[in-house]
């Protein structure tokens, strides 16, 4: 019977490991353990959530006339979401949960579950700050070393011992509580009949690691959230980094060139400024990493009708655009680089000028988008450093790199006399144009 009984205690806390997976496994759920302050109905969807689950426990334990004693974590599960969701979600829980067993006339689980329930809200109320509860241990020393490691903060070493002593008084409570009314009324999964000072210390044992396994297992979860969160934000920063890298660049340029045309062309440099104008003012609205191809065409021309402005007729630009393409997404500020290298290394040094044409298309599932100009070529010598040196071109790369990873591709292909041209092929995106403007 003692043996039995502890295999029991070892089923017990696999089943309130599964519980605890399943839990997460609910899209909801870990959306509502990332917040301390939730609205109400979201208290109540938590509380449903936990009911469900934990509810089902006692309902199969209750099913199967006590053949599946180990299953029933009603009393953790109530004292779980009042920790988690506040003292009104652990009040409509531990009502939630007891059903089963107060419909097979166990008429003190309902009281006592709704009482915890509410006792976890309190407890979680006590914590010095919300984070303190996700970092309890049933293992006390490791959390007093930790805290000595740092420093002793008294409400700190107050909370963590009241979080003990409140598991333990729950086990406690619905001990003494079977013992003097009867299993009839209250069940328990603790022999009587057998009562030893070991075996109460395995049942107090397994209820404070029944109680504190779900906690670690959803706080891994949490934590889990909390870094892709922060590298969604590590990603934003660096893309914002590498725009600001760009608008610079493609500035002082523009700026440069207004410069030199103001004391010999300023009707030419009134036209740059005001074309300069209109890009900086789209430039100053726009937000977004990715936009239509659409969009980033409509840059290009206002970019290229600012270097028309130097070049003049020497200066050409063709486009070959697919139609499915232009509402595809494309990464910002991605290809002005790309013919802003053209037209400064490729055709400035030509005499007779040339062209840049720009070709896209769907190529599968992706999208492929070409830049290629007729001007004097690259060096192959040079071709190999052409993304560690530069803003442009390693601008571009790592910007591809930060959006899509390794999904993607950057090609250059030039020859001395005759040119380079420029392949990007990314993953392909379609979206209502309205959605990206």
């Amino acid at each position: 019977m003692l043996e039995q009984y502890l295999v029991n205690l070892f089923v017990k806390l696999a089943v309130a490991a599964s519980l605890a997976t399943i839990l997460v496994r609910l899209d909801f759920i870990p959306r509502l353990l990332m917040e301390e302050e939730r609205t109400l109905p979201k208290r109540m969807l938590l509380a449903l959530a936990f009911a469900i689950v934990f509810g089902t426990s006692v309902a199969i334990r209750v099913l199967s006339r006590n053949g599946y004693q180990a299953v029933d974590l009603g009393l953790e599960g109530s004292l779980l979401c009042g920790l988690v969701g506040g003292y009104v979600c652990g009040l409509t829980s531990g009502i939630l949960i007891a059903i089963p067993a107060m419909l097979n006339g166990e008429l003190l689980t309902m009281p006592l579950f709704a009482g915890l329930g509410v006792t976890g809200g309190l407890l979680r109320d006590l914590a010095p700050e919300k984070e303190e509860m996700w970092r309890f241990s049933p293992f006390f020393d490791v959390v007093f070393v930790r805290m000595l490691r740092h420093r002793i903060d008294p409400p700190r070493v107050l909370f963590h011992v009241t979080f003990l002593f409140t598991i333990f008084f729950a086990e406690f409570v619905r001990l003494n509580l079977a013992k003097s009314f009867g299993a009839r009324f209250l069940f328990v999964l603790y022999p009587q009949a057998e009562s030893t000072v070991w075996l109460s210390v395995a049942t107090y044992s397994a209820t404070l690691f029944a109680v504190t396994l779900p906690l670690k297992v959803w706080n891994n979860t949490r934590n889990e959230r909390k870094l892709e969160a922060q590298q969604a934000l590590l990603t934003e920063a660096r893309l914002a980094a590498l725009t600001r890298q760009i608008n610079p660049h493609f500035l002082f340029n523009t700026l440069n060139s207004v410069a030199s045309l103001i004391r010999t062309n300023q009707e030419q440099a009134r036209t740059m400024i005001t074309r300069l104008s209109n890009i900086l003012r789209r430039l100053l609205r726009k937000q977004e990493n990715m936009s239509s191809l659409r969009e980033e065409l409509s840059f290009i021309d206002d970019y290229l009708a600012i270097e028309m402005v130097r070049f003049g007729s020497k200066l050409k630009f063709e486009k070959t655009v697919d139609p499915r393409t232009l509402d595809m997404l494309a990464p910002s500020m991605v290809l002005q680089p790309i013919v802003e290298n053209s037209i400064k290394h490729g055709l400035s040094s030509k005499v007779e000028g040339g062209c840049i044409r720009f070709v896209s298309m769907p190529a599968g599932s992706r999208l492929l988008m070409i830049i290629e100009d007729d001007g004097v070529g690259i060096a192959e010598e040079r071709l190999d450093d052409l993304f560690l040196h530069g803003i442009g071109m390693s601008n571009v790369k790592e910007r591809l790199k930060v959006l899509y990873g390794d999904d993607y591709r950057l090609s250059v292909i030039s020859r001395l006399g005759e040119g380079t041209r420029t392949e990007i092929e990314v993953p392909q995106l379609k979206v209502p144009l309205a959605a990206v403007s």
